[in-house]
Order: C-alpha cells, then sequence, then structure tokens
C-alpha cells in the first residue's frame, strides 16, 4: 500500500484558508515546545504526532502547524469515512478514510499508517476518537496509536510519538488564545509491549495537558512563542472613535482591552 496522493496546488490553497480562520478566530496562536517539532524536521525516525482532542479545531491546528513549522515534509490524518465523504477536499490534502469501529477499519489504519510513515510522511492522531473535555481524566486512547507504533518500530528500528497539548481559552481579549505545547517525543523501540507504550503515551500527553493548563490559568503570554496574532480590540465604531481619540490626544492607539507580558515572536519557516 501506498500513502495517501496529496494535490500541492489544492494543499496551497487549504493552507491559505486555514490561516486566514485562524487570524479571525483568535486573538492569538500561541506555542511552546515549538523546538520538539520543528527540530524533528529531518529526524531520521518515522513520527507520530498525536493530541487531545477538545475543539472541531483541532484538525486545522494540525494543518497550521505543519504549515508554519515543518513545511519540508509531507503531512496526513485519518478521519471517519462517512465524515470525510461530506468533506471530499481533505481527501486532496492529506487526509484518509478509516471505517470507524469495525475490524477492516482498524486494518486499513494500521496499513495506510505504515506506508506513510515509510515514505517519510508525518501522520497526525487524535486518540481519543471523540471530542472530550481537556479536564478529563485520565485519558482513554481508542486501539490504534500505539499498536501503529509497536509495528513501525519493529519495521524500522523506531519510532517517535510526539504529544501535543492543546486548548483554546480566553484570557483578556474579545477573542480567545489558541494555546499548544509539544511534550518530549515518546521513542518507541523493537521488544516494547503494546500495552507499556501505551501507557507511555498517556502518561506523557496527561502531562502536557496538565502543564498547558497552568500556563493558560496564568494569563501570560511571555512562556509562549506566538505564531499569529488575530484581530484585536472591539472594532466597529467603538474601535473608530478610540483611534480618532488617540490621535487627537497625541497618544499611541491601544487595540488589547488589557497588555499582557509579550510572547516571543516566532519566525517563519520557509
Amino acid at each position: 500500500m501506498n500513502a495517501p496522493r496529496i494535490s500541492r496546488p489544492i494543499l496551497a490553497f487549504f493552507r491559505f484558508i486555514v490561516r486566514g480562520y485562524f487570524r479571525r478566530h483568535f486573538h492569538a496562536v500561541r506555542i511552546g515546545g515549538a523546538e520538539r517539532f520543528s527540530g524533528l524536521q529531518d529526524a531520521p525516525e518515522p513520527l507520530v504526532v498525536y493530541g487531545n482532542h477538545g475543539s472541531w479545531w483541532d484538525p486545522m491546528v494540525a494543518f497550521y502547524l505543519a504549515d508554519r513549522l515543518m513545511r519540508g515534509r509531507s503531512h496526513f490524518a485519518p478521519m471517519d469515512a462517512d465524515a470525510l465523504e461530506r468533506y471530499k477536499i481533505l481527501g486532496q490534502v492529506g487526509v484518509f478514510p478509516v471505517e470507524m469501529k469495525t475490524g477492516r477499519g482498524a486494518v486499513q489504519f494500521l496499513r495506510t499508517g505504515e506506508a506513510i510513515v515509510r515514505s517519510g510522511g508525518v501522520l497526525w492522531i487524535t486518540p481519543q476518537g471523540k471530542f472530550v473535555d481537556v479536564r478529563v481524566r485520565p485519558l482513554e486512547f481508542m486501539p490504534g496509536l500505539a499498536t501503529l507504533a509497536v509495528r513501525i518500530a519493529q519495521q524500522t528500528g523506531a519510532c517517535r510519538a510526539l504529544p501535543l497539548a492543546v486548548e483554546y481559552t480566553y484570557w483578556n481579549e474579545r477573542l480567545p488564545e489558541c494555546l499548544m505545547l509539544v511534550e518530549e517525543p515518546v521513542l518507541v523501540r523493537p521488544g516494547d509491549t503494546v500495552k507499556g507504550v501505551e501507557a507511555r503515551l498517556v502518561a506523557a500527553l496527561e502531562n502536557g495537558m496538565d502543564q498547558l493548563k497552568s500556563m493558560a490559568i496564568a494569563r501570560d503570554a511571555s512562556p509562549f512563542e506566538t505564531l499569529a496574532h488575530g484581530r484585536l480590540g472591539t472594532g466597529g465604531f467603538y474601535a473608530l472613535g478610540k483611534k480618532m481619540k488617540a490621535a487627537v490626544l497625541r497618544r499611541p492607539y491601544q487595540a488589547d482591552h488589557t497588555v499582557l507580558p509579550p510572547g516571543r515572536e516566532a519566525s517563519k519557516q520557509c
């Protein structure tokens, strides 16, 4: 089996749309531990990125991070076959169908996942398999991720599974923050058991989610790299009035409701 085909023109257009979505709907997109992700651009081991699944936005996060931090590799993700039938454009940008809760679907997932990583692609997975609030513990994964990681390690000598914690939270502005934290990768080697690997995968993601929760509560941007800023302020006639007043008084216009300690600006990877 070969990795799914990606239409590069459609992918470029879709990434453009996704960037605009984040600018319109979030005050800022911020990430901690970005170097753990971008540093694996040329890593020899197969790479699987897995994260919690709290929102409709999660697949968009995958597209956004792949675009910003790892453009040199191809990226893929599974999706319920019935849902993908309703969003067929996603089948052109690296999303492949999987029959949920069937033996045939499990075989589809494993074979396609193995083909992807053998081709040098990056596989993105939300192993919870459904929307789950970020506060729910313990995390429960559907079967598949640990089995895939063990099979890949047996075939290639090693597999890296990178935990990605994601939260969408309101701080002090009209629009929410998109917050992410990349944990240290879980390295899977030949001889590791599926049960043992799954326990390590769950523990690593829970740790990242707990850290991100504390960072979100602190309302401090400084530990994060800021990948993008969205719209600031209230907009409309009220914002226009504030701009005119600032101009008359010769004061700088402040769009933010509250000025927070700034995050580090991330340079775009080309």
